[in-house]
């Protein structure tokens, strides 16, 4: 009886007997949701168009905010360096679309999804050989993103929010809401839709997969630097950063792969349940370090229902 108390009742008592430390945590855990929910979204994007799971996209927010830094250091200014580096996101979507995509049409998935393996290798060599393997310093200031913090103090307690992570919440708000804006009511966007709803009427109407691959992988490489450029300020650029890419995985297992609501949803799902399971669960009764796994069990639990995660369609398959 008192280990389920330890493990049922104490912890909610915990969670509202400090209200202000609770609204801490849900922040927190917001910021971290509203990271994964953008990693999660360059998944489903490419994964609706083309049916590939792009396991580069890791690789891909470390190679963009890398250039990003890379060309500051080189004497570019901020201003100048954060569009020249999304050129080179562009041509990196052209590359991949000429190189390794489009003599890969028709081939099965694993096929191209070892493809995209072989791209991250590639850019991490590449991203050696020209940036070098040590850790380096996001250029928050020079981009504008401010590093204060702001105090308040609700319930009699103390709340602080970090303004760099206040900007990355707003910023991340605009940037999803620009993108559905574009997925639904511009021409491409609507062309991006119809080739994930039914590849082969959409082809069948003169849609180019080509273009449309060129899209997509550019979309998912702006996500990839506004990413970087969050993730960067806070823990710094280095090829380690990939790894944040890993805990899209069990967002895209709950949101479902082809979702981009579900993307959104599942995200800030798992960042702020993950959160809240750290302190107040994981840290008393577990030692902690619960981040590192909890989101991978919820989404395990979550299949074990719902094989196609809670927002994706189920697939019927007739035989």
């Amino acid at each position: 009886m008192e280990v389920l108390n330890d493990i049922l009742i104490k912890p909610f008592v915990d969670m509202f007997s400090a209200p202000d430390f609770l609204m801490q945590v849900l922040w927190e855990g917001l910021v971290s949701g509203v990271l994964y929910a953008l990693i999660a979204l360059g998944f489903v994007l490419i994964f609706k168009s083309s049916r590939i799971f792009n396991f580069a996209q890791g690789i891909m927010v470390v190679f963009a905010a890398l250039t990003l830094v890379g060309l500051h250091e080189n004497g570019v200014p901020a201003w100048l360096a954060l569009p020249l580096t999304l050129l080179v996101m562009l041509l990196l979507a052209v590359g991949i679309e000429r190189v390794v995509l489009r003599p890969l049409v028709n081939q099965p998935d694993i096929i191209l999804f070892m493809a995209t393996i072989g791209i991250t290798l590639f850019l991490i060599g590449f991203g050696e050989l020209i940036f070098g393997g040590e850790n380096k310093v996001m250029i928050t200031e020079e981009l504008g993103i401010p590093t204060g913090s702001w105090t308040f103090e609700p319930f009699g307690g103390f709340v602080s929010i970090e303004q760099r992570d206040f900007t990355a919440v707003v910023g991340a708000i605009g940037l999803v809401a620009v993108l559905l804006a574009f997925l639904n009511y511009s021409k491409m966007g609507r062309a991006i839709r119809a080739l994930g709803d039914d590849h082969q009427a959409a082809l069948s109407v003169g849609i180019s997969l080509s273009t449309i691959w060129v899209v997509v992988w550019f979309i998912a490489g702006i996500i990839a630097l506004a990413t970087g450029i969050v993730w960067g300020s806070r823990a710094g650029v280095s090829f380690a950063l990939e790894v944040i890419a890993y805990k899209a995985l069990p967002v895209l297992m709950l949101g479902g792969l082809e979702s981009v609501s579900g993307a959104i949803i599942g995200g800030l799902m798992i960042g702020i349940l993950e959160k809240l399971f750290e302190i107040y669960w994981g840290q008393p009764l577990l030692g902690g370090n619960t981040e590192t796994w909890f989101a991978f069990v919820l989404a395990l639990i979550v299949l074990l229902f719902r094989p196609q995660g809670l927002f994706g369609e189920k697939i019927i398959e007739r035989v």
